[in-house]
């Protein structure tokens, strides 16, 4: 089994959610959660095989069908994704991933607010340690 936690694709990170959520779930109970048009059995079928084989999912063997459970945490699938997201648009810039959403203007000043919030309290954190 390959294990490289790549990125996962729009449709890929779609199951997982659904997965994430769930704790785990068969191919129909993923579909059944899905908004129409629903995809074909065989599509996120095939979709759970490949989370598997990159590393995401493990199953469960059910007779003939496969429980898919997941193997890489929410939180940690977040961090894997937004640092190569920083990396690849940001030049590894904190600052500046912040400051593009930041200066967007469908930003509220209550969303800057609650980010200065979160700031202070980070730092007054950081700087107790």
């Amino acid at each position: 089994m390959k294990k490289n936690h790549t990125e996962l694709t729009k449709a890929e990170e779609e199951v997982m959610q659904h997965l994430w959520e769930m704790d785990g779930a068969f191919v129909k109970d993923i579909i059944a959660r899905m908004p129409d048009p629903k995809p074909a059995y065989n599509t996120v079928s095939t979709i759970a095989r490949i989370l598997e084989q990159k590393g995401f999912v493990t199953h469960e063997s059910h007779g003939r069908s496969h429980k898919y459970i997941p193997i890489i945490a929410r939180d940690k699938y977040r961090s894997l994704a937004s640092k190569s997201l920083l990396d690849r648009f940001f030049d590894k810039s904190l600052s500046g991933m912040v400051h593009f959403f930041v200066d967007r203007e469908d930003v509220s000043v209550n969303d800057i607010d609650e980010m200065m919030q979160i700031l202070e309290e980070t730092k007054r954190k950081k700087v107790s340690k």
